[in-house]
């Protein structure tokens, strides 16, 4: 097909928006969104992403449409099998794909200077957004991590937070609060990002670790301040927990055979992810004797995790294709809900509701013997547990160390999680991942900025600060090596043997920017190398 003049092609599409009928305009804050890119265009979205027209499937769906879809759709339709028809050059005509941001610093910057420069540099204010784009608008700034990740993710933004605040940007710190809790009051949850298809899941739940940030240096009113949203979020974290049967599960609950509630990651759609369509697709077809939409569900279950993807959640520690997500419940997850509980517990007593004080601590309680029951593992270490196999998951992995990290674990199990990580986790560039390398990113050899906090604040919590420091000096050395030849942050670094540097593995290549590795790396210099 001839490609249009431009100022035709313009015209053209003017048009046809202004025959569907559609309003075709920025979505403001509070506006409703429009459905996901997969629902807004159907059979093109399928053709798309199973094309390959971009490299990356991220790409489709963060693009704008120049048109309202439902005129594109139409187009579409009517030329899609005329001959010579070229759909690259259909969604060339018709949508703008995402800018990719250049990040071009000046030259000779220390890592902290470079850090500090990052910092505007991923801020990003997005009140309003194009009209049918994925971005959901928000009322505040926001830091993003970088690259290929140009909106706002959840649990990446307390890491940000760390580093913000320790930068003295306690403005941001309060204005992605304000977001999140803006986000809460909308959807009932935190999405994933704020992305329209994010938002049939969340991500690990540490709003209430970034309340507490902002309370430690803000005062105990913060707590009051987003004590509405904590219960919110624990209100969708705990939907179907009064009407779940033992031994069963409904949404992110699971009700083990003794009537212990525990958690699950979780998502409500059974599809390919939009962003990730063709590999979904791919995966279930190698998952033989299961349906694609189980299959579809644990892909999904493991981007709400965060570890997408981790041997963590196979069934033979080795094989995508045997991801049973689902039937795992997390130690980390678990981990994150017990401090939930007691946040919500401490914003009730900022507000003198003290019946709600006591529910909350006996919540809290109760989920600590679960953990403590159900996610210990005889061979010494806090880890996952398979319900519907009724065992434990033998695979050591850095969520170990959340029971720690949370104050959850007991003291005699602490020190034995912690020789545990010593054993085989601690690595000559700091904490890796697990002991399994499958070609995915969550696996050996890489480790990550995040984990190595919770790690570090874990241990220190329960006494083994010599091995924090072990492990924090290591990951330091690690981002130090490689800024010093790419003069870049990155995503995720290789942490085993001596040639560490920047890590890899998974579904698209190494980003940099990168907001979760600034947070954690500027506490790690100040902690362990001040001055420099």
């Amino acid at each position: 097909m001839r490609a249009m003049p431009r100022t035709l092609a313009a015209a053209g599409l003017l048009a046809l928006a202004t025959t569907a009928g559609v309003a075709f305009a920025d979505t403001q804050v509070g506006q409703p969104l429009p459905p996901p890119p997969d629902q807004l265009y159907g059979d093109l979205f399928v053709a798309v992403q199973t094309a390959q027209i971009y490299p990356d499937q991220k790409t489709f769906v963060d693009a704008t449409p120049n048109a309202a879809p439902a005129a594109i759709v139409q187009a579409y339709e009517q030329q899609k099998n005329q001959p010579g028809f070229s759909l690259a050059a259909f969604v060339n005509q018709y949508f703008t794909p995402p800018g990719e941001p250049v990040i071009t610093p000046p030259a000779n910057q220390t890592l902290r200077e470079h850090i500090d420069w990052l910092w505007p540099a991923l801020t990003r204010t997005t009140t309003s957004a194009p009209p049918y784009s994925s971005l959901i608008p928000l009322p505040k700034p926001y830091v993003v991590p970088g690259g290929r990740f140009r909106e706002g993710y959840y649990w990446d933004t307390y890491f940000t937070m760390l580093g913000l605040q320790e930068a003295g940007h306690e403005d941001l710190v309060d204005d992605m609060l304000d977001n999140f809790a803006y986000m809460i009051d909308t959807f009932g949850h935190i999405p994933n990002g704020n992305r329209t298809y994010y938002l049939d899941r969340s991500q690990p739940p540490f709003f209430s670790y970034m309340v507490e940030l902002a309370a430690n240096q803000e005062g105990g009113k913060v707590y009051q301040k987003y004590l509405p949203q904590l219960r919110k979020e624990y209100a969708y974290w705990m939907q179907g927990e009064t009407g779940t049967a033992p031994g069963a599960a409904t949404r992110n609950v699971v009700v083990m055979p003794d009537h212990t509630v525990l958690n699950r990651y979780w998502d409500e759609l059974d599809t390919p992810r939009d962003e990730s369509y063709l590999e979904d697709v791919q995966t279930a077809q190698q998952a033989t004797g299961r349906p694609a939409s189980d299959v579809y569900r644990d892909l999904r279950a493991t981007a709400e995790s965060g570890w997408d993807f981790s041997s963590r959640w196979f069934g033979d520690n080795q094989t995508l294709a045997t991801i049973r997500t689902t039937s795992i419940v997390p130690v980390d997850l678990n981990s994150l809900m017990f401090h939930l509980e007691l946040t919500i517990a401490r914003g009730c007593g900022e507000s003198l509701d003290f019946r709600c004080v006591g529910e909350f601590v006996g919540r809290a309680a109760k989920r600590a013997i679960g953990i403590n029951h159900y996610l210990w593992n005889p061979k010494g270490y806090y880890g996952d547990y398979d319900w519907q196999l009724g065992k434990p998951r033998d695979n050591q992995t850095a969520a170990m160390l959340y029971p720690l990290f949370a104050g959850a674990a007991w003291p005699d199990r602490a020190q034995k999680t912690i020789q545990a990580a010593r054993n085989v986790l601690v690595q000559p560039g700091g904490l890796v991942t697990t002991t399994y390398n499958t070609g995915q990113q969550w696996d050996a050899p890489n480790g990550w900025a995040p984990l190595q906090w919770i790690a570090i604040q874990g241990m220190k919590r329960y006494g083994a600060s010599d091995t924090a420091q072990q492990i924090g000096l290591r990951f330091l050395s690690d981002v130090k090596g490689v800024y010093a030849s790419e003069q870049k942050l990155v995503e995720k670094y290789v942490v085993e043997g001596a040639g560490t540097g920047g890590g890899g593995g998974g579904e698209y290549p190494l980003q940099d920017g990168f907001g979760w590795t600034n947070g954690v790396t500027l506490k790690l210099l100040d902690l362990y190398a001040p001055g420099q």
